[in-house]
């Protein structure tokens, strides 16, 4: 068995890099963390392999040319690679925490790759470099490649499809009528004070009067949203190439939820516990 001479010495790091990293050396061995939870790990599982694999070739070959030309002793021709290696991968190696904004600074500054929509990340399946990884290590051919990518993003479409759809149900039958109907309460209350106050009701009741202005304004733009989201997936739906619908439903449509989801979340720290049909964020972490 030919093994290396001597192997210096690895500290195990007995920090959370095997959390904030999403390819973390822990001790003894490499953990991939960059998997969601509904994913088959076999997928990226099958491309660390493939990269490892096309690696440990070309480390192999690098090391044999130093012993067969240059008459270096094994142990030297691999350090002097792995040497160079070192130096080279040094753009992309961070000890830091990699969910930090920090990270993503200083990545930026290193001129590395940041894709952070599903859409931007599935295109790199079909760069020239990844279809040749693929290729020459005989995993996939270019049409395998293809189609595991088409069947990706439509998913993410049909994914992203639904829940505007939902997101568009629960604003109109739950989240505006609820705000109304609380909104009417403190109509009600506001006459109340007029008949009782008469001409000085507008100062007893300036709390009613700011609160009807700020549903009145959220109510608004959860409408207008809502309706505009629709009308982006409508358009988007009707691309026919697959890549430009997966991007506008990522650019185009999925923003909206955010910007609905904002006005959503005003409206219900406005509206009384009763007239609120869906559970508040409280009710979600303590039973009442």
């Amino acid at each position: 068995m030919n093994v290396v001479g001597k192997i210096p010495e690895i500290l195990l790091d007995n920090t959370d890099r095997n959390r904030t990293s999403p390819f973390a050396f822990t001790g003894n061995k490499f953990e991939m963390r960059g998997v969601g939870s509904k994913v088959n790990c076999a997928k990226p599982m099958t491309v660390l392999n493939t990269i490892v694999a096309k690696q440990l070739i070309h480390f192999k070959k690098e090391v044999d040319i130093l012993i067969d030309k240059k008459s270096l002793k094994k142990d030297e021709a691999i350090f002097n690679i792995l040497r160079e290696y070192i130096k080279s991968s040094k753009r992309i190696r961070f000890d830091g925490d990699g969910y930090s904004e920090a990270w993503q600074k200083e990545a930026a500054k290193r001129k590395l790759s940041n894709n952070k929509t599903t859409p931007e990340a599935l295109n790199i399946l079909t760069t020239k470099a990844s279809l040749d990884l693929f290729k020459d290590m005989d995993v996939m051919s270019e049409v395998e490649v293809r189609a595991r990518q088409e069947v990706d993003l439509e998913n993410y479409i049909l994914q992203t499809q639904i829940e505007g759809r939902v997101f568009n149900e629960l604003v109109n039958t739950h989240v505006i009528p609820a705000a109304i109907a609380f909104q009417n309460k403190v109509i009600e209350n506001v006459k109340g004070l007029k008949e009782i106050f008469g001409a000085n009701y507008k100062k007893m009741s300036e709390g009613q009067l700011a609160i009807l202005e700020e549903l009145s304004a959220h109510l608004g733009a959860t409408k207008k949203k809502s309706e505009a989201m629709i009308e982006a997936r409508k358009k988007a739906n009707a691309e026919q190439d697959i890549h430009k619908k997966a991007m506008a439903y990522c650019h185009d449509v999925k923003p909206y939820f955010d910007d609905i989801r904002y006005h959503c979340d005003k409206l219900e720290q406005l509206v009384d516990d009763q007239s609120w049909p869906l559970a508040k964020y409280r009710e979600l972490l303590f039973i009442r």
